[in-house]
């Protein structure tokens, strides 16, 4: 058990109990088939083992290999739908799969979220201009294993706007991930964000959040990226989550266009992304997406 969990904390576990009534008599192991079964039972939270770990871990090094190739390839004057053909046969070549293609009847193999637009971009027609910035957001199964990330990238020269939206964003997730610990919680994780980003006069995005993933798209638990200190679920070794802030330059309200998917800033301000996927460990924190920030 973390030596960082205080004797009259509540249990890692989940049991609801002070930790020294609960598992520091037990002597029980953060992955114990009874952690397990009481994180299933109460959060419907799957904690991953070692095997599960390494599959996702291989799932998450093709998709950063796949972002590193869009950060060598996106510029001024290609299409988003350019961008989609890059990340489907460079998936497909390396024995992955595009998880967003087909689903809930997404249309294409990436989501492509430029300027305004906060998240679920379909690729298209649109010539990607000098000035843009451009959230590229990539999920990829890989032998029955889901990891998904996301990068906001320039084009050309930023302006002051674009530069401060895509710098507050970026470390808003540094912040969220250094809050990842076991004994700490999803609250802390969104605290952590929102009192960041607020100091800068940007605002969070609440309608989308971060969420549990491994063996399915999404699962538990909802990972906000707002929130109080010691809020929400016990964060324990083998929980597997995205933490991926949407930060707005202007306010937080957003709207969904015609098309059922994209969605776009109310006010018109530009948004960006990033994300990673993280594993609770022993001590901290281990990005099995990883990509310098």
């Amino acid at each position: 058990m973390n030596d960082k969990t205080g004797r009259n904390d509540f249990c890692p576990c989940g049991s609801g109990q002070k930790y020294k009534k609960c598992c520091l008599k037990k002597d029980t192991p953060l992955r114990s088939p009874s952690l397990k079964q009481s994180y299933y039972k109460k959060y419907n939270i799957r904690i991953k083992d070692e095997k599960d770990i390494d599959g996702i871990r291989k799932a998450g090094l093709l998709v950063v290999d796949t972002l590193e190739k869009v950060k060598e390839f996106i510029k001024a004057d290609i299409t988003t739908d350019d961008i989609n053909t890059l990340v489907h046969e460079h998936t497909l070549k390396n024995g992955g799969i595009p998880a967003p293609l087909n689903y809930r009847n997404f249309p294409k193999s990436v989501c492509v979220s430029v300027n305004n637009v906060i998240c679920h971009g379909i690729p298209g027609p649109y010539i990607i201009q000098a000035g843009d910035i451009v959230n590229v957001d990539i999920t990829t199964i890989l032998d029955g294993y889901f990891a998904d990330a996301s990068m906001t990238f320039f084009i050309g020269k930023p302006n002051e706007n674009a530069q401060k939206i895509v710098d507050v964003t970026r470390e808003s997730l540094k912040r969220g991930m250094k809050a990842v610990k076991p004994g700490n919680t999803t609250g802390d994780i969104g605290w952590s964000i929102q009192s960041f980003v607020e100091s800068h006069g940007c605002s969070v995005v609440r309608e989308y959040v971060g969420h549990g993933i491994g063996f399915e798209f999404h699962e538990s638990p909802h990972i906000l990226h707002y929130g109080k200190k010691g809020s929400g679920i016990p964060l324990v070794e083998g929980m597997v989550f995205t933490i991926e802030p949407m930060i707005n330059l202007g306010n937080r309200k957003i709207k969904t266009e015609k098309d059922g998917w994209t969605v776009v800033t109310a006010d018109g301000s530009l948004s960006a992304q990033f994300e990673q996927t993280i594993l609770v460990t022993e001590n901290g924190y281990e990005s099995l997406t990883p990509f310098n920030l």
